[in-house]
């Protein structure tokens, strides 16, 4: 059997790397590999991240708190577990009604435009 070519990557309580925040939104980069990007986000309550889009296809996973986004023109409820994917350049806002964490999993584009950041 061949050795892997990276070692695998492990985070015991995800949740709990990413701070709780007085005000402002915290963000962290906590893997940033060939395959996927993972950033950790806090949000203090009231705080929104303006409309925009990502130029890869996201994931987002709500770890606690409560709060609202809009995707693609779509109101939707975030609570401790909602999920949803995003296709690149997808149109999207975040805003915490509650002191809300969550995970964003920034996947390859395949046969799209090369990894790329987010674009406004």
């Amino acid at each position: 059997m061949s050795e892997p070519a990276e070692p695998a990557f492990f985070v015991a309580d995800i949740a709990a790397e990413a701070p709780d925040v007085p005000r402002g939104i915290h963000s962290q980069t906590l893997y940033d590999g060939p395959d996927l990007r993972l950033v950790l986000f806090a949000f203090a309550p009231g705080e929104e991240l303006s409309e925009h889009t990502a130029a890869r296809p996201a994931v987002v996973h709500v770890l606690d708190g409560e709060g609202d986004a809009l995707v693609g023109g779509e109101l939707h409820t975030l609570n401790p577990g909602t999920w949803f994917r995003m296709p690149a350049g997808m149109p999207h806002s975040i805003r915490a009604r509650t002191p809300l964490r969550m995970a964003l999993y920034l996947l390859p584009d395949i046969g799209g435009p090369a990894a790329g950041d987010v674009v406004t």
